[in-house]
This record gives structure tokens, sequence and C-alpha cells, in this order.
């Protein structure tokens, strides 16, 4: 289910990826395919405007083998 956040004064999407999911690659494309219709608001949002955010998988930690003997 998608999480809906409103924007603040002067946010833009990519702000608003950064903000909730800590980074915008990737997520913004996600944003805009989920929300028809936010990019015709221009690079600035309007304060308020409603913006469904999307659920990232969850990736699970790598760990890394290191043989010292063959």
């Amino acid at each position: 289910m998608a999480r809906i956040v409103h924007a603040r004064q002067g946010d833009t999407v990519d702000a608003i990826c950064q903000r909730v999911h800590g980074k915008t690659a990737g997520v913004t494309e996600q944003v805009l395919e989920l929300n028809p219709g936010l990019a015709e608001f221009g690079p600035i949002l309007p304060q308020g405007t409603p913006v469904a955010m999307p659920e990232l998988a969850r990736r699970q930690a790598r760990t890394d083998i290191v043989q010292l003997w063959s």
C-alpha cells in the first residue's frame, strides 16, 4: 500500500523522495508513475499536494565471504 505524504513549501519530487526514502535513484520515476498528472505542476509542487510514495523492496545486507586459504 502506498504511503501518502504532502508537499512542503518549495518541495520538488526529488526532495520528497530523498526525505522519505533517503535516495532519489529509481524512486523518482516510480513516484511519477504512481501519481499521474504530478509532473504537470512543474518542478516545484504546490504546498499541500498529496504524493503517493511507493513501497520499496527491502534489500538484505550482503555478506562477502573471504577465504584465507584455498
